[in-house]
């Protein structure tokens, strides 16, 4: 297979309900398989690409650091509280769609495993899910902002 020919098949997988598909050919073979645990291998006499594992979004404890400038005390841009973290580098966007409504507003109630947003990365849209039930403190990116591995994407408070 060419590179045109595995482009396409990725194509076609992506658009696709398959979540594995393993293809051998002579001494060439590509398997690919959707999903949290999947990855993309190619092998054949050409060295072999492995595409990271995406993880759920994970909550994490956060402190503010305080710094004392002329005896006053300023708050640095790291975020208080519990936070909801991108787990991956990616375009982060708040609806599902340009013009549906937010998953997510400040001042909402989020309940376990309700999607809060979406990550886009190489071109596949990824929902991130809250961890446990919160309130929605901050938002702190903007829609279609790019977001990188662990950043803070939204303040909560558990509820």
């Amino acid at each position: 297979m060419d590179k045109n020919e595995i482009r396409e098949l990725i194509r076609i997988f992506d658009k696709s309900d398959i979540t594995k598909l393993k293809i051998k050919e002579g001494d060439f073979s590509i398997e690919l398989q959707k999903g949290f645990e999947g990855s993309v291998t190619y092998s054949a006499a050409a060295p072999v690409m492995q595409a990271p594992s995406i993880a759920p979004a994970a909550a994490v404890a956060a402190p503010a650091p305080v710094a004392h400038v002329g005896g006053e005390a300023s708050i640095n841009a790291a975020p208080a509280g519990l936070s909801i973290k991108s787990p991956m580098v990616g375009t982060f966007y708040k609806s599902p769609a340009p013009g549906a409504a937010p998953f997510a507003k400040i001042g909402d109630v989020i309940r376990k495993g309700q999607p809060v947003g979406i990550i886009e990365a190489m071109k596949i849209m990824n929902e991130i899910e809250a961890e446990f039930d919160c309130k929605i403190l901050d938002i702190l990116v903007d829609d279609g902002q790019p977001v990188e591995y662990d950043m803070p994407i939204f303040t909560v408070e558990k509820v």
